[in-house]
């Protein structure tokens, strides 16, 4: 075997893009360095960075370049990769590496650093801020949040707990067991925001992922997490967007209570929520057939969350906290959006 050299480095590249290699079309669409000054807010923020003021000297080894680092994390929320295994992918893969523009014979981030990283991210909670960003870019690019709005949830798993009965009525309390006192080790290995919850007679335990998607592109424009425990129509308020050009907005009948319509009728939206069925009351036919329409539109909302699960394999959060999980899937949403925005480049480009 003979040393591989620039040509055939360079051959290799030229066959990921014969591939269709989905990264190269994310960092040429995408305007990673317009995350720039956040992200350096977000570190400092974050106790990571010190501010330029308060740095004594300029000695001393550099840190790593915030961008390179964000699209570490954005290949890890696109393929839902662990620390260890982004660290390992990234010394393995020419298409990762080319990614984030290191050259073979550079360094890569290694797990610590990225966890260190996104963990800056959180405490600073930053991710609403880069998603609300990104959003921004997409608006100046024409993809407008257009044809009304569509509400809903979904269940993000976190690892369960084993913990007792009494443990968990502690946890429910915001009180911290006695037992754990003594062991913050232990301690710090139990999340205690994740909650249970049912859903077709299953029981889920972890958080929420709550969003609002325009019906015109299928992109997620607003979001909020929360853990599991929380009703869907609780939240229904915060992903409401009043930048929407129309004012229908599609929801399944958990979403459908008195309260719910009368706040859509105050604020000039029309309400297209399922209607819902009771017991010794069943639907007439023309509510049936209405919940029919309704649900070729409200589909659209499960494409998403189908993308997001089966395409990025984000149905389990790794992380300890709800603070951990509102960055982890904040940047699923993020991330989503990205790959939407390519694809819904690559239709025009197609139809010109």
């Amino acid at each position: 075997m003979g040393q591989l050299g620039f040509f055939d480095l360079n051959r290799r590249y030229e066959s990921l893009n014969e591939k269709n290699d989905p990264l190269v079309a994310i960092a040429a669409m995408v305007p990673f360095e317009s995350f720039r000054p956040k992200l350096k807010a977000a570190l400092i923020k974050g106790e990571l960075r010190r501010s330029e003021a308060e740095r004594k000297s300029s000695a001393g080894r550099k840190p790593w370049d915030e961008v390179v680092i964000f699209k570490a994390l954005v290949l890890q929320a696109l393929y839902n990769l662990s620390d260890d295994q982004a660290e390992y992918q990234l010394r393995d893969r020419f298409s990762f590496m080319r990614f984030l523009g290191l050259g073979l014979e550079d360094a890569v981030p290694d797990a610590k650093t990225l966890w260190l990283y996104r963990e800056a991210l959180a405490k600073a909670g930053a991710v609403e801020g880069l998603f609300d960003l990104f959003d921004g870019f997409l608006k100046t690019k024409g993809y407008l949040a257009r044809g009304g709005q569509i509400i809903d949830a979904t269940i993000v798993s976190a690892p369960k707990q084993h913990n007792s009965r009494e443990d968990n009525e502690a946890i429910k309390e915001g009180k911290t067991p006695e037992d754990w006192k003594s062991k913050p080790a232990k301690n710090r290995q139990k999340d205690k925001d994740a909650r249970w919850t049912k859903k077709h007679e299953r029981s889920y335990f972890g958080y929420k992922n709550h969003i609002g998607v325009d019906r015109r592109h299928k992109l997620v424009r607003r979001y909020v997490v929360s853990d599991a425990s929380v009703h869907d129509s609780q939240k229904f308020e915060d992903i409401l967007d009043s930048d929407n050009t129309a004012s229908d907005v599609w929801a399944d009948s958990a979403y459908r209570s008195d309260e719910i319509e009368e706040k859509l009728a105050e604020r000039g939206l029309k309400s297209r929520i399922h209607r819902r069925a009771y017991r010794n009351r069943k639907l007439s036919e023309a509510q049936t057939a209405a919940n029919t329409t309704r649900s070729k539109v409200r589909a659209r909302v499960e494409h998403v969350f189908g993308d997001q699960k089966n395409g990025m394999r984000a149905e389990l959060v790794r992380t300890i906290g709800i603070v951990r999980a509102r960055c982890k899937i904040g940047m699923t949403n993020l991330v989503y959006n990205m790959r939407r925005f390519v694809c819904l480049e690559r239709m025009v480009a197609a139809a010109g």
